[in-house]
């Protein structure tokens, strides 16, 4: 017999399962709670971060131009390769898992190069994006798609596209442009001082991921485009920066100079740096990578702390700019301040004279001067070209401490110039309160005070532009991705030094240099103004007891009655048989000179004697044989037939190219084998010495070096002695006057 229950019973298991059901529903409401709303962010992220695949996209790096719109620095597309862990722990067996693993670490270490042991250890980290290499380039992205691809690896591994900087030149103007870090921030040069204008927006992808970690973009994805930064359009030339460079190590190599060299071309108005040089330099593209010897120095240490040190101090060196970081002792080159000073102050003109027996003393200092015997009584012309430091010593004495402190200051040497370039250093010299009779001495031709390269660059400007002291520059106007223009850069000047008179002055004073002392500094058919300097490396010579070490240096200015171009040269160390700027560097500007002023649109003028030297070479392909003689005689030139025919097919030299008075064209008139002729070492003839023995050769010469000077000799030629050439081969020929001084 069924009992049913009573209404009472009824009644309890009511309000027992009402009971049951509201306080399952507190838990579940109170769990819900601290899900949704005390840990709801949290879980949220949680959520997120394993469903959504968010990745910035690198902006590609603004450009560096140069005032001709040439690529100097570009970013181009490179890729990140990455793996995903986490999708590969979700392969449930063991050994599956475990040879997934190692074929990852096989492929990849072998495709990328890196460390086996780096990349398996990753595959085991708890993580959905772990970076095995950033900024690889094409061939080895698809190589390593390739492996992907026969792998089945598309789950555990992909590539990121980004950007990878590049400069197209290698290593010129190297210390200039600077280089960039494994993140593209800028870490020297201009790359560093403008980075912020160069550095672009940084875009975002943000996908939907499944449960392995892989990308559904179909499902949900959300793109910011990446900016790109501000470019660089610079105010430096790419012909003249090769020309000053390709000169300038040249210099380098011929005079064996230990701590490296530097070159700057100016323009005197405006202070845009056309050139700027220093070898030896690096490849940004490599600029963790030394220079075979430097490496060769590394390898020979034992010690691996030494090493390592060595190495970083090799780095910094080829990294460091020298124009604006490293100062020196101008030398010489100071006169044209102190002269200006003493004009300006109407202390001296060109009718003073002065008496140099050799030698002077301030307060018991005794100075003497590089020509032991003295240069006697001489104007202040012939003062500045004899490079007499007693006629300086004698007008510093006049300036006086006050006034020469005054100037000092004035000219730029007391501030840094405020170059776009970051590094640059200060000037040491004798503060005002401190600087007696016998610092003056010193300091009024150039010594026993500290200036930077470009410091001396932007006062001499200042001396022949009229007298205005202008802040050097390398930047243009910077332009946005569409080439819309930004800013743009205005000439500067901090103030006026000097008159237009004392500057009309000190630009016949330099022409006067140029035609009287620094012989080796002028450039045929061009007016030059130039002073040489030559100074001791006092502080080193006291700490090392190495007495040969010398800085030589050279300024030249043209055209020196309208200024227009500087260029200084500056090589520190020389361990050759001379060190003498006029002999060194001198030569170094002339042929800078002589390749920028023509590119410049300066027309040359030439005298009928430099005329003879430099004749262009006929057109005579194509001719019948007696036209082409008659052209080739008509321009005073000789001519060698080579072969049977009746019309010229080839010639040698080409026409475009020059050669002296007497010079042999070859014209073949059938094809046949070039006759050959063994290169002789012209070192050390003159001008008509090299001709005779060229002629007799048949060979043609271009003359580098104003040979209308008398006693001016070959001191290097293009085409090293002893190489067999073809008969016809222009060989370039320099000369210099060996017996310059200071």
């Amino acid at each position: 017999m069924t009992v049913k229950p009573g209404k009472i019973m009824i009644n309890r298991i009511i309000a027992m399962m009402l009971i049951v059901i509201v306080a399952l529903s507190g838990v579940s409401g109170a769990s819900l709670i601290n899900i949704m709303i005390i840990k709801g962010e949290e879980y949220q992220t949680k959520a997120s971060e394993q469903q959504l695949y968010d990745s910035l996209v690198t902006a590609p790096r603004g450009d560096i131009y140069d005032r001709n719109m040439q690529v100097l620095a570009t970013s181009s597309t490179a890729w990140t390769v990455y793996i995903t862990p986490n999708a590969i722990k979700k392969i449930k067996k063991a050994d599956e898992r475990d040879r997934v693993r190692d074929t990852i670490a096989k492929g990849l270490s072998e495709i990328l190069e890196v460390e086996y042991d780096t990349v398996y250890a990753n595959t085991d980290k708890n993580s959905y994006y772990v970076i095995v290499k950033k900024k690889i380039e094409k061939a080895k992205a698809d190589e390593v798609r390739q492996f992907i691809a026969d792998n089945k690896l598309t789950k555990y591994i992909g590539l990121d596209e980004t950007t990878k900087r590049y400069y197209p030149n290698d290593s010129l103007a190297s210390v200039v442009l600077g280089f960039v870090g494994s993140d593209e921030q800028g870490l020297s040069g201009l790359e560093s001082y403008y980075d912020n204008e160069l550095t672009g927006i940084a875009g975002r992808v943000v996908a939907a991921k499944n449960a392995l970690g892989t990308d559904m973009p179909f499902t949900y994805e959300k793109v910011e485009e990446a900016v790109k930064g501000n470019s660089l359009v610079l105010t430096l030339d790419s012909y003249i920066q090769y020309t000053a460079e390709k000169y300038l190590q040249t210099a380098i190599e011929q005079n064996q100079v230990a701590e490296r060299g530097a070159a700057v071309v100016m323009n005197v108005n405006t202070g845009a740096i056309l050139a700027m040089a220093v070898k030896g330099d690096f490849n940004p593209n490599e600029p963790f990578v030394l220079s075979s010897v430097d490496q060769a120095k590394v390898d020979a240490e034992t010690d691996e702390t030494k090493k390592s040190t060595l190495k970083n101090e090799l780095l910094n060196r080829q990294w460091r700019n020298k124009v604006i970081s490293d100062s020196y002792e101008p030398g010489s080159v100071f006169k044209v301040v102190t002269a200006a000073i003493a004009i300006e102050e109407n202390l001296v003109n060109k009718s003073n004279t002065f008496y140099c027996n050799g030698h002077t003393s301030v307060a018991g200092q005794r100075y003497g001067c590089w020509r032991s015997f003295g240069h006697g009584t001489q104007s202040l012309e012939q003062a500045i070209a004899n490079s007499c430091n007693p006629a300086f010593i004698t007008i510093g004495q006049l300036v006086g401490v006050n006034t020469f402190s005054k100037y000092f200051k004035a000219f730029g040497f007391a501030e840094k110039t405020g170059i776009d370039l970051p590094g640059e250093s200060r000037s040491t010299y004798h503060k005002q309160e401190n600087m007696g009779v016998v610092e003056l001495a010193s300091s009024s031709f150039g010594q026993t005070f500290n200036v930077t390269p470009i410091q001396m660059m932007a006062a001499v400007s200042a001396a022949v532009n009229g007298g205005y002291l202008v802040q050097p520059h390398l930047v243009s106007k910077t332009v946005d991705q569409n080439n819309k223009v930004v800013s743009t850069t205005t000439t500067t000047y901090k103030r006026q030094v000097i008159s237009k008179t004392t500057s009309q002055t000190m630009r016949e004073l330099m022409g006067f240099v140029a035609q009287n002392g620094a012989k080796n500094s002028l450039v045929p058919g061009y007016k030059i103004g130039a002073k040489t300097g030559t100074s001791q490396k006092v502080s080193k010579i006291q700490a090392t007891g190495d007495t040969y070490l010398y800085i030589g240096s050279c300024m030249t200015v043209a055209p020196i009655d309208n200024p227009e171009i500087a260029v200084l040269v500056m090589l520190d160390e020389p361990k050759g048989s001379n060190y003498y700027g006029g002999v060194i560097s001198a030569p170094v500007n002339a042929k800078i000179m002589a390749d920028v002023l023509p590119y410049l649109g300066y027309e040359p003028s030439y005298t009928e004697e430099i005329k003879k030297l430099a004749i262009d070479v006929p057109d005579a392909v194509g001719l019948t044989l007696d036209e082409a003689k008659a052209k080739v005689t008509s321009a005073k030139l000789e001519y060698k037939i080579v072969g049977g025919g009746d019309k010229v097919i080839r010639q040698l030299p080409e026409v475009g190219n020059k050669v002296s008075t007497g010079g042999v064209v070859i014209l073949y008139t059938e094809e046949t084998e070039s006759a050959k002729v063994t290169v002789p070492n012209f070192t050390g003839y003159t001008a008509t010495e090299v001709n005779t023995t060229a002629a007799k050769l048949g060979l043609n010469i271009e003359f580098s070096g104003n040979i209308a000077i008398a006693g001016l000799k070959a001191y290097s030629q293009s085409i090293a002695s002893g190489t067999e050439v073809d008969v016809g081969t222009i060989i370039t020929v320099y000369f210099c006057d060996e017996t310059a001084v200071d």
